[in-house]
This record gives structure tokens, sequence and C-alpha cells, in this order.
């Protein structure tokens, strides 16, 4: 591809270096050098955040992003960040992000039993959202399921992980008869464990035979209808048609 030539001048013109505007950004400066050299198109997100810097128009910098679809630019905007490992972020973090929910919360997993385990007074921060008027739905494994019990074969886990649903059911239970809260109980082959509050949400994925703490999650917010964030939150509720309620 040719230089981005528009991007060197407005570039000069603005007074920042490939440096300066990298750390305004959040990359590096090769990725900067790498713009203007080969002519290479940043995702949709990281145009704008340059325009802005530079005092343009993201389409006058990159006429080929208007020529993506809207589904396509939404899909780009709804992935705020990519986490190696599970792990790599913290209990606080977890439970700011709950803790700010004003309308929903949405957690469909096998057991995540790190929720009670990290977060003092998970289940008190489920009931005072619920008694906030937050809508509360979890969705756990049912430990007798094939889908479970392959899992735990899988993960070399054995019947490590039908426990940790029986124990995430113990957790749960309190909670049933707690207005505006909703624990369903669901069989399905789990292929994203997926957590959402409002129109945040973690996506904690599934590698073959790795235990969830140790595989990539993606943190996901809402920017327009069609996108990312959308496409996990309707696999959610087709899960939670599929579920019964947990038993008291």
């Amino acid at each position: 591809m040719p230089p981005n030539e528009r991007l060197r001048v407005c570039l000069e013109q603005s007074g920042h270096t490939a440096a300066s505007l990298a750390a305004h950004v959040g990359t590096d400066p090769k990725t900067v050098a790498r713009w203007i050299s080969t002519g290479r198109v940043p995702h949709r997100r990281n145009a704008h955040a340059v325009a802005r810097a530079l005092g343009t128009d993201a389409r006058e910098l990159w006429p080929s992003l208007e020529r993506r679809s809207k589904r396509t630019a939404a899909a780009d905007e709804d992935l705020v960040a990519v986490h190696r490992h599970r792990s790599d972020v913290s209990a606080e973090q977890w439970r700011d992000v709950f803790a700010a929910a004003e309308r929903s919360i949405d957690i469909l997993v096998y057991a995540a039993l790190f929720l009670h385990e990290q977060i003092p007074g998970w289940n008190d921060l489920l009931r005072e959202k619920a008694g906030g008027g937050v809508r509360v739905r979890v969705l756990i494994g049912d430990p007798d399921c094939e889908a479970v019990r392959v899992r735990g074969e899988e993960e070399s886990f054995g019947h490590g992980i039908q426990s940790r649903c029986h124990l995430a059911a113990m957790h749960y239970r309190p909670l049933t008869a707690t207005p505006g809260i909703a624990v369903r109980v669901h069989s399905t082959t789990l292929y994203n464990s997926l957590y959402r509050a409002d129109d945040q949400m973690y996506v904690n994925t599934h590698l073959y035979g790795v235990n969830a703490y140790g595989n990539p999650l993606l943190r996901l917010k809402r920017t327009a209808a069609g996108g990312m964030f959308d496409a996990y939150t309707a696999s959610m509720d087709a899960v939670w048609h599929t579920a019964r309620p947990l038993e008291e």
C-alpha cells in the first residue's frame, strides 16, 4: 500500500511526533510509523482517536473507513481490551464492574467460584443491586449433565468441575428467594463464560484443555446495535431459555 501522505502532513502540522501521538492514542511509535509508511488502516477506535488528536476527520486520513459496514464498525468498537488470562484482572476490577450496574447483571458459567472466593460479600452485592432495581440472572452448570462431564475430561479435572458446579449451586441457593434475582441451571456446552453488567461485559474464552482462569478474557462495551456485545448477549439469552430454575 502507498504511504499515507495526508497523515504525515497532519502529524507535522499538529506539532505531534510519532512518539507523542502514540502515547496519546495508547499505542507504540512503530505502529504510528507503519500507519504512515505503509498506509495501513488502524482499528476504527484508534483512527478516531488519532483524528481528534490531529484536529481532523478520520475519514480524511483513511477514506476506506467510510466503506466499512456499520456492523463491522460496531464489532470493532465493542472490543475494549484483551487480557491474556482471566486471572490478569483483579478481584477489585471485577467487583467494580458489577457494583456499577444500574439495570441488569447476567452471568453464564459452569461454576465461576472465584466470584465467591475472591470477592468478599458477593451474594450481598447481588442482593444490594437487586434491591436497587437491578435485574440479576445467574446461569450455572448442571453437575450431572454430559457437557460438564466432558469439560472435566478435557481439562484433566475429572469430577472437579462437577464438584464445583455443586458448590456454585450451594452458594447461589440462598439467593433464589430474593426478589429480582433468578438463578437457573443449564446443560449446554459452554463455549464462553459471560459476565455482563449493563453495557459492560467480560467474555472468558475457553481453549481446549485449559482451565478458565488461564484462558483469554475479552472486555466489551456496547457501542452500537448488532456488534459483538449484542451477539454474546443473544447467546446468553438463548441459554437462559433452555435452563431450569435452581431448586431452593
